[in-house]
C-alpha cells in the first residue's frame, strides 16, 4: 500500500492544569471546556484550519498555510484571554500552543509523523497563554504575521532526536499565565481594593515595614511536591542557591534566607509577607518529581500591583543535584533580572516628575536608551545629566552616559558628539569604575566605554572578568565580554560569551544588541552567511538598528549579493547622512586589533558603494 504524505502546518493546543480543574469541579470544567470549544471552532475555520482530532483537553489542527496556523494561534489566545477576563484566577483555562510545519503521514482523516510530534512537543514548552513555533515555521511566516517573536534558542524536545530552534510570540501580545493553584500567590487576585486603601492612606497596619529605597525581593521556600520527604534538602538547597545568586544583583535588596524560611511549611498570604518583610517582589515556586526527573516552577509577583510579571519551569535529572541547583539558580536569575528592571522602569515612569531621584532618572534613561533611536539616546543623555546633577557620585549614571554616546557618535543615533563629549564619557567611566568597583553593572558599562572611546580592550576585559566574578549570571556582562573579545580578534570565544548572554536572558530589552554583536563576531570569523542571519534577527526586533545594518551591508557585499548590500547601505545612509569610508575609519581607528578584519570591513563598504570621502 502506497504511503500518502504531504506538507502541512500543524497546531497543537491543550489546557494548562486540566486534570486539577477536573478534580476540583468535574461537571463545571467539562461544561466550560465545551463552551470554549464552541467559541474556538469558528475561529479555527476562519483561518483555514481542519480539526484532526480532540483528546480530552487537547486539539490537533491541520492548516495548508503556516501563516494561517500562526494567525489562528494568536486569535485563539486573544479569544481565551477575553473569555477568561472575569473568571477567577484558579478557574481559568489557559491554552498553550505549538506550531510546526513539516511532513505528515496521512491515514484516512488522521495525520501522523514527526510533523505532528514536534508541534505537540512545542506546545508542551509553551507558557500558559503562550505560543511556541519551530524555526521552519518562523522562516516561512516571517514578515507576514502582525506579531513580535523572540528567539529562545535551541531546545531539547522529548523524543525528538535533534535540538530544535524555537521562537515564541512575545508575551505582551498574549495574556499572562495563571498563578499555580494552591500557591500563596493565588490569593493576590482580591488584593486590588486593599491596595487602593493603602494608596489612599487607609487601614495601614502600624507594624507594616516600609519598603527599602532599593527594589526589594523575598524568595519564599518552594513547595516540595515530590511526595518524597527525603527530597526536602534538595528543595531547600535550591532555594538557597537562588537567593544567593539573586543577592549578587547590587541594585536589589534581597531578604536573607533565615527570614524567608520562617514561612516554610505553612500557608502564606502575600499581604502578610509584604507587611512582615517589607518587600515589593515575591518569588515562589514548587518542585515535582517523576522517577529521576524533576520539574521546578517559579513565579514572580509585583506585590504593589498584584501583577504576575514572570513564570517559567525548568526540567532536570537528579543525577547531580548540586549541578541542577546551580543551573536552576542561574536560569532563574537570568530570566527575572530584566523583568525586575522593566518593572522598576515602569514604576519610575509613573512617578511625578518633581519627585524623581537619581535612581529614578537613571531608570528612565535606561528605558529611553533601549529604544535605540536618535530621540531615545538624546533623551537618555539628558536624563543622565539630570541624575548626575542630583547625585554626582551616582556611578551607574556616570557609566551609562558613555554607552549612550557611543550609539550617538558611531551609529548616528542623535548627537552631535564632540571630542569633549568623548573625553567626558571616558572620565565619567573611570570615575564610575573607581566608585562602583563592586557593582557588576557599573563595571561592564565602564569597560564598554573604555573599549569604544579609549581602545583599552585589555583593561576592559579585566574589568568584565571582575563583573562576572561578582555576578556570573549577568547577561549584559557576558554581552560586553563578547564585544570586547571581538575587538581583541577572538571571535569564537566572543561567540561563546554572546550565546551565554542570550541563554541567560532570551527576552532581554537589549536583545537586538546581543544578536547584532553575534552577527559581527561571525563576520570577524569570515562566516558571512551566519553574520547575515543574525543581523536579520536583530533587525526583525529593531528595523533601524544601525550596528546590525552595518554588518549586513558588508556581509552581503562579501557574499556577492551587491544589490542587497546597496539597498541596506541606502538605509544606513538615511540614519547616518554624510557617512563615508574616511570618516568611518576615523571613528573606529584603534578599535580593531586585527588590521585584516578592518580591511575586510572597509572593503565590504567599498563594494557596497560607500563614498571614499
Amino acid at each position: 500500500m502506497t504511503e500518502i504524505r504531504r506538507l502541512a502546518a500543524i497546531l497543537a493546543a491543550d489546557v494548562v492544569g486540566y486534570s486539577r480543574l477536573m478534580g476540583e469541579d468535574e461537571a463545571g470544567t467539562a461544561r466550560a471546556l465545551r463552551e470554549h470549544r464552541a467559541a474556538a471552532d469558528p475561529v479555527i475555520g476562519e483561518h483555514g484550519g481542519r480539526i484532526v482530532n480532540t483528546t480530552g483537553d487537547g486539539v490537533l489542527v491541520e492548516f495548508g498555510s503556516v501563516v494561517g496556523a500562526v494567525q489562528c494561534a494568536i486569535a485563539l489566545q486573544k479569544l481565551m484571554a477575553a473569555r477568561s477576563a472575569t473568571v477567577p484566577v484558579d478557574r481559568r483555562m489557559d491554552l498553550r500552543i505549538g506550531v510546526h510545519i513539516g511532513d505528515v503521514l496521512v491515514e484516512s482523516d488522521d495525520i501522523l509523523g514527526d510533523g505532528v510530534n514536534i508541534a505537540a512537543r512545542l506546545e508542551r514548552i509553551a507558557e500558559p497563554g503562550g505560543v511556541c513555533i519551530s524555526e521552519d515555521a518562523f522562516r516561512q511566516m516571517r514578515g507576514k504575521v502582525d506579531a513580535e517573536f523572540d528567539d529562545i534558542g535551541e531546545q531539547n524536545l522529548k523524543n525528538i532526536a535533534r535540538p530544535l530552534r524555537v521562537f515564541r510570540i512575545r508575551p505582551a501580545l498574549t495574556h499572562p499565565g495563571t498563578i499555580a493553584p494552591g500557591s500563596s500567590l493565588s490569593r493576590i487576585a482580591g488584593e486590588g481594593a486593599e491596595r487602593q486603601r493603602r494608596e489612599a492612606g487607609e487601614g495601614i497596619s502600624p507594624t507594616t515595614l516600609p519598603l527599602p529605597e532599593k527594589p526589594s525581593l523575598a524568595v519564599l521556600p518552594f513547595q516540595n511536591l515530590t511526595g518524597d520527604p527525603e527530597q526536602e534538602y534538595f528543595v531547600d538547597g535550591m532555594v538557597e542557591e537562588i537567593t544567593t545568586a539573586i543577592s549578587r544583583l547590587p541594585w536589589l535588596f534581597v531578604i536573607a534566607r533565615n527570614s524567608s524560611f520562617t514561612y516554610k511549611g505553612r500557608a502564606v498570604d502575600v499581604k502578610e509577607v509584604v507587611r512582615e518583610l517589607g518587600v515589593r517582589y515575591v518569588l515562589e515556586g514548587s518542585v515535582r518529581k517523576a522517577g529521576k526527573r524533576v520539574r521546578i516552577t517559579g513565579q514572580l509577583i509585583d506585590t504593589a500591583t498584584s501583577a504576575h510579571i514572570w513564570a517559567d519551569r525548568f526540567d532536570g535529572a537528579l543525577d547531580d543535584i548540586f549541578e541542577l541547583q546551580d543551573q536552576v539558580a542561574s536560569s532563574v536569575v537570568g530570566a527575572i533580572e530584566p523583568q525586575l528592571l522593566l518593572s522598576e522602569i515602569e514604576r519610575a515612569a509613573r512617578k511625578p516628575t518633581d519627585s524623581l531621584d537619581a535612581y529614578d532618572l537613571y531608570l528612565r534613561a535606561l528605558a529611553e536608551s533601549h529604544k535605540f533611536t536618535a530621540g531615545g539616546m538624546s533623551q537618555a543623555v539628558a536624563l543622565l545629566k539630570r541624575a548626575l546633577a542630583v547625585d554626582p557620585s551616582y556611578a551607574p549614571a556616570s557609566a551609562l552616559i558613555g554607552w549612550c554616546r557611543h550609539f550617538q557618535r558611531d551609529h548616528g543615533l542623535g548627537g552631535p558628539v564632540s571630542d569633549a563629549d568623548v573625553a567626558e564619557s571616558v572620565r565619567l567611566a573611570r570615575h564610575a569604575i573607581a566608585a562602583g568597583k563592586d557593582d557588576p553593572d557599573v563595571l561592564w558599562m565602564g569597560a564598554f566605554v573604555l573599549t569604544v572611546f579609549a581602545g583599552e580592550h585589555t583593561a576592559a576585559a579585566s574589568l568584565i572578568d571582575r563583573a562576572l566574578n561578582l555576578n556570573p549570571n549577568s547577561a549584559h556582562a557576558w554581552h560586553s565580554r563578547g564585544f570586547v573579545l571581538l575587538f581583541l580578534n577572538q571571535p569564537d570565544p566572543a561567540i561563546e560569551a554572546l550565546e551565554r548572554a542570550m541563554r541567560l536572558s532570551p527576552l532581554d530589552p537589549q536583545g537586538p544588541g546581543f544578536k547584532s554583536t553575534l552577527a559581527a563576531a561571525h563576520f570577524f570569523a569570515g562566516r558571512y552567511e551566519e553574520a547575515v542571519s543574525w543581523a536579520d534577527l536583530a533587525l526583525h526586533e529593531q528595523p533601524n538598528f544601525d550596528p546590525a545594518i552595518g554588518v549586513k551591508v558588508v556581509s552581503c557585499a562579501h557574499l556577492g549579493r551587491l544589490d542587497e548590500a546597496r539597498r541596506w547601505l541606502s538605509r544606513r545612509l538615511e540614519l547616518q547622512p554624510g557617512l563615508t569610508i574616511a570618516n568611518w575609519k576615523t571613528r573606529v581607528a584603534g578599535r580593531f586589533a586585527s588590521p585584516e578584519v578592518l580591511a575586510r570591513y572597509e572593503e565590504g563598504l567599498r563594494r557596497a558603494g560607500l563614498a571614499e570621502e
